[in-house]
């Protein structure tokens, strides 16, 4: 053997599949131990820090901070990756097995992208405004037709259950009279779909929601101006539930508190 032989540089391939698993292992594959070691740090400190704002941010008003923050994780994925593989092509050697597609390994980011583009919004914003925190009342309200609970973290009121019971008892004695859908007594999901939910703000960080029953009416109407034909209109006919929401504030864990807020129905009161 010839002495001072070198080992050939890694293939640039090789080295960009394995950035792509882990952050710095591309540098690792170069042999630059001690940026690999700061890429291997960083990102665990990026995955802590978008774990911290994503538990107290996702349900607030602030909801776009953790998603963003995880958007820019993904992109300094890419982009050490990107860095390690650029400098493994300038390493090398002439001539050399060519190396793969780097479009093609780089696409693979497009796995966690789309998963945690999918689950943070699939799980996130259901107190970030009025309409969010309705929108989790009204899916979880039938519930108590067969002797459910509302969410714990809903019922911040100790009246909201009540309230939203006695509405029931309301709506299944107009589902009973032939009042409602003809299918009203299938399910306590089909007992509810007559009712509609109007919002009006009282100020920056309070609203009120009327929840009504309406019957449908078949109106004359016209098509460009021109073409006669009907439409069903909703009509109000029984207010059942008036309920106060309020913005309280939402502090991340460890009580830092960064002007998020958190929307809960405070109180509830029925017709």
């Amino acid at each position: 053997m010839t002495a001072g032989t070198h080992s050939a540089p890694p293939e640039p391939g090789r080295v960009l599949s394995v950035a792509l698993l882990a952050w710095g292992l591309g540098d690792l594959a170069l042999g630059r131990r001690p940026a690999g070691i700061a890429w291997l740090i960083s990102e665990l400190l990026g995955l802590g820090v978008v774990a911290y704002l994503s538990i107290g941010l996702a349900n607030t008003t602030w909801y776009l901070v953790p998603f963003l923050a995880g958007v820019l994780f993904l992109v300094g994925w890419a982009t050490q990756a990107s860095v390690a593989y650029r400098r493994a092509l300038r390493q090398a050697t002439p001539g050399g097995k060519p190396a793969r597609a780097a479009a093609a390994a780089m696409a693979w980011l497009t796995v966690p992208l789309l998963v945690w583009g999918t689950g943070f919004w699939l799980t996130s914003g259901s107190a970030a405004s009025p309409p969010a925190a309705l929108d989790r009342f009204e899916s979880s309200w039938p519930a108590l037709a067969a002797g459910g609970t509302l969410d714990p973290e809903l019922d911040a009121s100790a009246t909201l259950s009540a309230a939203a019971r006695s509405a029931l008892g309301v709506l299944q004695g107009l589902c009973s009279q032939g009042a409602l859908s003809s299918d009203c007594s299938a399910s306590a999901r089909n007992l509810v779909r007559d009712v509609r939910i109007a919002v009006t703000a009282t100020g920056p960080d309070a609203a009120t929601a009327t929840i009504t029953v309406v019957s449908f009416e078949r109106r004359p109407s016209r098509f460009l101006g021109i073409f006669a034909g009907t439409e069903l209109v909703p009509v109000p006919r029984q207010t059942l539930l008036s309920l106060q929401l309020r913005a309280v504030p939402a502090p991340l864990p460890g009580g830092v508190r960064v002007g998020a807020q958190r929307w809960q129905i405070v109180d509830a009161a029925g017709s």
